[in-house]
């Protein structure tokens, strides 16, 4: 039953989406309305069976409301995913189903581009709902996420090497990338052009390819990245990297990424730290992407705005980093409880109204 799986958090909301003529076969999940409207991504994925994709969509929702909450956006939190193969499965049929869908919801949820999920095909769903963003067209278009996010990761990853290694310079820094989407290609630009030295992996070869030539980055296998000795690993690509399995293996003193739910399970974060491994909560350190969004939904979009808030990201992960310390808990558990506390004062802020 949906409300005993173990990743259900009391979610306001969960639809199942079929469109049989189209192929369709998707998962909204919205977490939280307390703050907003639930605005997250839409994943395209090939999912092993539902229950992963069940999973997904409910623990990347609840980190919606995390980070829509930690980011101080006036925004809910929701995720989505389309079971298929972004590479072979897409077209413009499936994408105006699925924003029927959405529509469906009334604005419930607001979808915007993920992991397989290009600006191009969340325009071909807002031509079935106006609840899609990160659009590249129209008067308030903010256009591809993807480039704020790694803008994020990249001001995280410094403040991190800051508090962990006392050092204010990436140069020379070693960084691993896993995953050389969009966000990770653009986060190994900026790396690169800071002077750290890379490693890189992804499952597509042609992208490791283009990394290695343009940042001089030595490539290493999806499965042994983790492993590598670095200073900073880097998770760009899906979840759950940092497991029973692969904790033992890490060797960087920091973990800093765009990935969402990086850590497997809760206990996780305080594995890392009882390892001397600083943990950048993935839901505060990624969230350039929605702060762009968010500035696209709810006013007249304004770049500079924009950047001016996605630079409060490292602020932010100094206070984590700090309060962690002091009280001597996983920056995971430290940022939970500062999102929790958030999410529980707007709740009550509206029940305050309704009375």
């Amino acid at each position: 039953m949906l409300f005993d799986f173990p990743d259900f958090d009391n979610h306001e909301l969960v639809l199942f989406g079929r469109d049989a003529a189209t192929g369709l076969s998707a998962i909204i999940a919205v977490h939280s309305t307390a703050l907003g409207p639930a605005c997250g991504g839409c994943r395209m994925w090939p999912y092993a069976n539902d229950t992963e994709a069940m999973r997904d969509a409910l623990r990347l929702s609840r980190g919606m409301s995390y980070k829509n909450a930690m980011a101080g956006l006036p925004l809910g939190g929701g995720k989505s995913v389309i079971i298929g193969d972004s590479r072979k499965d897409k077209s413009n049929e499936l994408f105006r189903a699925f924003g029927r869908v959405i529509d469906s919801l009334g604005g419930k949820y607001i979808a915007a581009e993920d992991v397989g999920i290009s600006v191009a095909d969340v325009m071909m769903m807002g031509q079935t709902t106006r609840h899609v963003a990160g659009l590249s067209g129209g008067h308030d278009a903010s256009g591809d996420p993807s480039p704020f996010t790694a803008y994020g990761v990249y001001l995280g990853i410094k403040a991190a090497v800051r508090h962990k290694l006392g050092t204010d310079s990436l140069k020379g820094v070693r960084v691993a990338v896993q995953g050389l989407g969009n966000v990770g290609s653009h986060l190994c630009q900026r790396l690169a052009d800071d002077g750290a030295v890379l490693t890189v992996a992804d499952i597509h070869a042609d992208a490791v390819s283009r990394a290695v030539e343009k940042f001089a980055a030595r490539a290493v296998a999806p499965d042994q990245v983790h492993g590598v000795d670095v200073d900073v690993y880097a998770p760009c690509a899906l979840g759950a990297v940092i497991n029973p399995r692969t904790l033992g293996e890490i060797k960087a003193k920091v973990v800093a990424g765009g990935a969402n739910n990086q850590l497997e399970t809760d206990p996780m974060g305080e594995a890392l730290r009882s390892l001397g491994i600083l943990y950048a909560p993935d839901y505060v350190i990624n969230g350039g992407g929605i702060i762009n969004v968010s500035a696209e939904v709810t006013q007249a979009y304004d770049r500079d705005s924009v950047l001016r808030q996605v630079e409060r990201i490292p602020v932010t992960l100094t206070e984590i980093f700090r309060r962690a310390d002091r009280e001597n808990r996983p920056t995971s558990a430290v940022a939970d409880q500062m999102a929790r506390e958030i999410l529980s004062a707007a709740k009550g802020g509206d029940k305050k109204q309704a009375a």
